[in-house]
Formats: structure tokens, C-alpha cells, sequence
């Protein structure tokens, strides 16, 4: 596609949509999933409306029409190409605990870009009033410690919730221990006369999306202690006389650029899915990215009134896929099929068959299926 040199400012949308969106078109997302016939599952607990998240998360908007203020982040249906990766984000955004998304790239491959636009799509999440890391009111035995002795309930006798925006936490390359997995309020325990618990990023990425941008440059202990705790689900602080634990189970998004350093190998077996950004484009398509990002920079409002109709479909297959996740099976002959390529590839351990099969499972449930079929499997 050329664009010409007297085009105005603002491209023409119906000239760009054809050649941004070969996944995200709203019939290919959700063309191929049946209307939802299963009872729907419902719960005791209630979401009551609140202003203000204890945690520092922000509470989900009540009305569209409120004003967004600070920067404005790419869509990700508006990248040109990935769709391998914007598939992984995907499934990932769908399991939380798939076990991780690495995604290696030059400078300028959109890395950073795909993962905060993943964040856009997230749906919301219930909380508990009070609570400092996203506790999830359907599951009590995942609480942190003395939440349960906090919790509120309001006249019907139901725990008082609030929905907010699905957290999205980046780890920086010079975080302390301290500040990611949580320290001692000293000034606050100097005026209660008691020791209080300061939660870290750990705390506040629970349920949401945990970015490492150049996981390569960071600091070996703190990357060891950070897949640690992820790989456990929990966190447990024991320090200065506090003994403290919460639930940590977010999404791992890490981003590397490969000239700058290769990651240890140690880490990359830990996480699930290793992609590549560096993939060969086209003159078509880099001239559908420069004419995109300029329209962004200059009239980013129309960028997002373009996509609007597929990001919703997006997010409508998110929520719909976590649902069928919880349906779907793998047989045991399937399992078998997966350990065999683990071998035939030369894989240590059991983690990449273990991976594999969480990969594929959901992949079936983002087709709407509750049976994984060969094509997931290979896929996976």
C-alpha cells in the first residue's frame, strides 16, 4: 500500500483496516464460537460500587465518558503483523498462570507495545474491600494473612468487593528486594506501636499482568527470587520481626532485546512460551505500521474509534474463554503425543510437556472447544 504525499494527516481508515487486522477482524475472533449453552456460573458474592482501591489499583471507570488523562497507549489491535505473539498474549491474558510470555526483539519491534496493549483488553476484576494484593472474593484460601479477621460485609450479609482495572506492575531494572516483595512500614509502625506490613510490586501485580522490560539486564538475585515466588503462587516475607504471607499470580510478560545481552538459560526454561519479534516484514506492511504509528501520534482518537469494535470482541473472548478453560480436557494418549516431542527434542526436565499442555488446553478454549484436539497440540 503507498500512501501518498499529499495525504492528509489523519490516513484514511478504511484504506489502513485492511492491512492491520489479519487477526483481529471481528468475524475471525468470535466467528467460531457458539452462543454460551452451559449454565452460567453464579456466586454468592456481590460487587458493591466503590471510589477508591486500598491497593493502589484503579477502580474500573462507571461511565465511559470520563475524561483519560497522561499517555495513551498503542492498541494492540492496531500492530501491524505478531500475530503469533498477539496469540500468546492471548492465551496468556486467558490463563494466568500458563507460565509465562518471553519476547525477544530488536529495538523498536513493538515489544513494550504489544504488552501494554494486552493490558487494555483485560477485563476487570473483583476484589475484596481492604484488601492489599487483589484478593479474589470466590477464593478465601488464597487471602493473605489477616484479611479474613478485615473483611467487611455489607446488609445482606455478603463480602463488600469492588470491581477495579486488572493491575499492570513493571518491574524496574533497579528494584530492591525490599520493594518487590514487600518490607516493613516503618512510619506506620511507629505510630501504631505495632509492625506493619508494606506490600511490594508482588502484591500489587496479583491477578493482573507482571512486565519486566530487558529481563537480561536484571539483577541475577532478583530475577531468581522473582520466578521463585511466581513459581510458588505466594509470597512470604519473613523479616524484622514480620511474618507475612499473600497470593502472587499474575501474568509474566519479560521483554529482552538479544544485542544487549542473552538471558540465562535457567530463566528462559521457566518461562512457558519464547517468541520472537524479529520477523521479516514486507514493504506493504511497514508502510501500514509507519502510516498507523504517524496517525497515533497525530490523532489517536481516531486510532482508537478504528479498533474499537475488535478490541471488544477481544475482550468478549477473553471472559468467554476463561469459562470454557475451566471445561476443558487433555486425554492421556494426548499427553503422551506431548512427552514424545519433549524427547524427540532433546528437553530436560518435564516442564516443557507440562507447558505445552496448559498451551493447548488454551488454545482449545479459545476456540470455544471442550476437547483438544491435534491441531492444538501441535500449535502448543
Amino acid at each position: 500500500m503507498a500512501v501518498s504525499p499529499t495525504a492528509q494527516h489523519c490516513y484514511s481508515l478504511s484504506a489502513l483496516h485492511s492491512s492491520l487486522f489479519p487477526y483481529f477482524k471481528p468475524r475471525s475472533i468470535l466467528s467460531f464460537y457458539p452462543k454460551p449453552k452451559r449454565v452460567q456460573r453464579r456466586f454468592i458474592v456481590r460487587a458493591s460500587a466503590t471510589l477508591e482501591s486500598s491497593n493502589g489499583a484503579i477502580v474500573a471507570e462507571e461511565s465511559g465518558n470520563s475524561t483519560s488523562y497522561g499517555r495513551q497507549f498503542f492498541p494492540l489491535a492496531a500492530v501491524v503483523g505478531q500475530d503469533a505473539i498477539k496469540t500468546a498474549l492471548l492465551l496468556g491474558a486467558i490463563d494466568r498462570e500458563l507460565g509465562g510470555i518471553a519476547i525477544s526483539g530488536k529495538r523498536g519491534t513493538a515489544k513494550t507495545v504489544m504488552a501494554r496493549g494486552l493490558h487494555a483488553i483485560l477485563p476487570p476484576i473483583d476484589v475484596v474491600v481492604g484488601s492489599i494484593a487483589n484478593a479474589d472474593p470466590t477464593h478465601p484460601e488464597e487471602w493473605e494473612d489477616g484479611l479474613a479477621e478485615q473483611v467487611e460485609y455489607d446488609s445482606a450479609g455478603n463480602i463488600k468487593t469492588q470491581i477495579v482495572r486488572s493491575p499492570f506492575v513493571q518491574i524496574p531494572l533497579g528494584v530492591t528486594e525490599d520493594r518487590l516483595v514487600g518490607s516493613v512500614d516503618v512510619e506506620e509502625s511507629v505510630k501504631t506501636g505495632t509492625t506493619v506490613f508494606q506490600p511490594g510490586l508482588l502484591a500489587e501485580a496479583h491477578r493482573g499482568v507482571l512486565y519486566v522490560d530487558e529481563i537480561n539486564l536484571l539483577d541475577e538475585g532478583i530475577s531468581n527470587l522473582l520466578l521463585n515466588v511466581l513459581t510458588e503462587g505466594v509470597n512470604i516475607v519473613e523479616r524484622e520481626g514480620i511474618s507475612f504471607r499473600h497470593p502472587c499470580k499474575p501474568l509474566l510478560i519479560a521483554t529482552y532485546n538479544p544485542e544487549e545481552g542473552a538471558v540465562r538459560e535457567h530463566l528462559l526454561d521457566r518461562i512457558a512460551i519464547n517468541l520472537s519479534a524479529d520477523l521479516p516484514m514486507n514493504f506493504e506492511d511497514r508502510v501500514a505500521a509507519v502510516g498507523i504509528a504517524t496517525q497515533f501520534q497525530e490523532c489517536s482518537n481516531e486510532v482508537f474509534k478504528m479498533v474499537e469494535e475488535e478490541t471488544e470482541y477481544a475482550k468478549t473472548q477473553i471472559i468467554l474463554a476463561r469459562e470454557y478453560l475451566k471445561d476443558v480436557s487433555i486425554s492421556r494418549d494426548q499427553l503422551k503425543y506431548l512427552v514424545m516431542e519433549s524427547l524427540r527434542g532433546g528437553c530436560q526436565g518435564h516442564r516443557a510437556e507440562i507447558y505445552a499442555a496448559r498451551v493447548a488446553k488454551c488454545l482449545t478454549a479459545l476456540e470455544g472447544r471442550e476437547k483438544v484436539t491435534v491441531d492444538d497440540l501441535k500449535k502448543a
